[in-house]
């Protein structure tokens, strides 16, 4: 009897502070579609849905005919179901998270460590670091996403220095002017510039930072009271912010950092000590599977600011938006794949006018998940059809194939995690 290696996944729902509320949440939507008990409260928040094997969200195997609960206890007993490569370079274990987010409100000011920092940091302080895992993550609007990724050119921190003197007095006049000379000057000399600034703005006296927002903050609200368009120095983000986080530091970021607004498809990418911070919206999102974060402002949690400038890659740059590519054999998959083993994300959106949808074969254990649609999926040894609607999560063992039925004539729309080595 060949073993069942694709099954439907229950998977965890995180209830941070900073998610959307009830039924507003693309993350509540999703569990509310897919599973008819689930009850949603308006009045919680539903930040994160965890789809994978990680110990603080496991997912539980949604087929009374398995002895194993969770997939992490399924994992560990059917090895082969990885792909060879996956299960040799990550020691037998899902390398992946794959998530759903819905922000309400900012989220930290942070970064994540390289393999060697993560390992170090964990040793040191593993209450704050829970494992010794890198965490490169790459988010994929599914509404209107709003975020701040990556240092901007110079000459647009620059500006912003000009145009608000609050934030000039906390950097101080010293760095700033190393700031403007360096613009003309190489990279080695614009990072190290970048940085005493970063550093100095971080490192301000939680007193002097209050002093300064609460001017900054007096000043936009007067302007826009007065009916004046306060754009070029992002004024109702800035007031957004501060309300959500009140004198909190990270809310002078938004001068330092890339503004992206990601429409649905569009991705960002965030590998290692990029500085970065998720805004407002829906999006799914997937990373090493990992737990660790150096965080420096808009948070509640612990702040490890000296680690986080002394991690981070101060390369100033635009683009920030990540692409993907359009599949060559099959015509309505788009492959988002990061410069990284852990992971790669692919986008599959089928016109309802199709029937069948084959899933395409590959050496590595996935994640589907069902954002738009309804369908059947079969395989050769699931014992029965599974059915799927939005919010439906599917594990498939790795070079199975997985045919899916639509059951109806509505566009399908879902993502797969996977791990091409």
């Amino acid at each position: 009897m060949a073993v069942q290696k694709v099954f439907p996944l229950s998977c965890t729902v995180q209830h941070y502070a900073w998610g959307k509320m009830g039924s507003s949440s693309e993350v509540a939507r999703l569990l509310a579609s897919s599973d008819p008990q689930a009850q949603i409260s308006e009045d919680k928040p539903y930040a994160e849905l965890w789809m994978g094997s990680h110990p603080r969200g496991d997912a539980k195997i949604l087929d009374n005919r398995f002895s194993q609960k969770t997939l992490s206890q399924w994992i560990s007993e059917n090895q082969d179901c990885l792909g060879s490569k996956v299960k040799e370079t990550f020691d037998g274990k899902l390398p992946f998270l794959f998530k759903v987010l819905s922000v309400e409100t900012a989220l930290s000011i942070q970064a994540h460590p390289n393999k060697e920092l993560a390992e170090k940091l964990h040793l040191q302080a593993p209450q704050h670091y829970p494992d010794a895992n890198h965490k490169p993550e790459m988010a994929i609007a599914l509404t209107s996403f709003q975020g701040l990724c990556g240092f901007r050119p110079i000459e647009e921190i620059v500006t912003f220095l000009t145009k608000v003197p609050e934030f000039q007095f906390l950097i101080g006049d010293n760095a700033v002017a190393q700031l403007k000379q360096s613009s003309s000057s190489d990279s080695q000399s614009a990072a190290s510039a970048l940085q005493s600034c970063f550093s100095h703005l971080m490192k301000s006296e939680k007193k002097v930072v209050v002093e300064q927002l609460n001017l900054l903050v007096k000043r936009i609200s007067q302007q826009v009271a007065a009916g004046n368009n306060m754009e070029d120095i992002y004024g109702e983000l800035l007031l957004q912010l501060h309300q959500q986080y009140p004198g909190d530091i990270g809310c002078f970021a938004i001068y330092f950092l890339n503004l992206l607004t990601l429409k649905p498809g569009e991705a960002m990418f965030l590998e290692a000590n990029v500085p970065h911070a998720y805004l407002k919206g829906d999006c799914v999102e997937c990373m090493a599977c990992s737990d660790n974060t150096v965080r420096a402002g808009l948070t509640p949690k612990f702040i490890d600011v000296p680690t986080l400038c002394e991690m981070l890659s101060y390369i100033p740059s635009k683009d920030r938006l990540f692409l993907p590519t359009r599949s060559q054999e099959d015509p309505y998959l788009s492959i988002y794949d990061p410069p990284v083993p852990d992971f790669t994300v692919m986008k599959i959106e089928v016109p309802g006018s199709i029937t069948e949808y084959k899933v395409l074969a590959v050496d590595s254990a996935s994640i589907l998940l069902v954002v738009q649609g309804r369908v059947t999926a079969s395989s050769p040894t699931a014992h029965t059809p599974i059915p799927l609607q939005c919010g439906g999560v599917l594990f498939i063992g790795a070079n199975e194939s997985v045919s899916l039925k639509l059951s109806v004539p509505d566009d399908l729309l879902m993502f797969r995690a996977c791990c091409l080595l």
